[in-house]
């Protein structure tokens, strides 16, 4: 029996400040749903996938294989991602500001950093509480399945993709990072950090 991954409605971002509701609507609808649709597709044709003629230069398992990842990590992040707007939140709780202040210096020199990954990189800039080290990076992807840093939890995802603000900005990546800072649901992030705490103490 096949897996299935199912798309969350719930997720989809209103009244944003900066971002509008045609943005999201290509964004969530198109996008988000995509890599949901085709995670099932793969999933689905890995069931009969013949096995026996695996090989790394090129064979239709190793095809899916990757294809399972992309969209996968696709689904994940624009979950994120969409979690983590919410126009009500607008600036970020004492307990956050401590923790990046502890491992980037201030408040102020993360948020350059964050928004200069989005700017560096094609696909994502990510926010990740780092298993391995106890602490949090900001690590870029230029496509979702790459890049990674493995036992890392996504704490903040920010999509940089162009697909994520043409609408609003055409080529001006700059102004859509002032906007997406305007909107992070910072209640959430503060319960991902505090769980991926919790999460390191165990694996540590």
């Amino acid at each position: 029996m096949s897996e299935e991954w199912l798309g969350k409605d719930n997720l989809k971002p209103k009244d944003l400040d900066g971002i509008s509701a045609q943005q999201i609507e290509y964004h969530f609808e198109t996008h988000y749903k995509g890599y949901v649709k085709k995670l099932n597709e793969t999933w689905e044709k890995l069931q009969t996938a013949d096995r026996s003629k695996a090989n790394q230069n090129y064979s239709e398992f190793r095809e899916l294989k990757l294809e399972e990842t992309f969209n996968y990590d696709g689904a994940l992040l624009h979950e994120i991602y969409f979690g983590n707007l919410h126009k009500s939140e607008s600036s970020a709780p004492e307990s956050f500001r401590k923790a990046v202040e502890k491992d980037f210096g201030s408040y102020e020199k993360w948020v350059e950093d964050f928004k200069a990954t989005g700017i560096a990189f094609r696909g994502w800039s990510l926010l990740v509480f780092d298993l391995n080290t106890g602490k949090l990076r900001n690590i870029g992807a230029d496509v979702h399945n790459t890049n990674g840093i493995w036992n890392a939890i996504v704490i903040l995802a920010l999509d940089v993709y162009e697909h994520a603000y043409y609408v609003d900005y055409g080529p001006k990546r700059a102004g859509y990072l002032d906007a997406f800072m305007k909107n992070v649901n910072w209640k959430l992030v503060e319960e991902k950090l505090s769980k991926a705490h919790k999460a390191y103490e165990v694996f540590k």
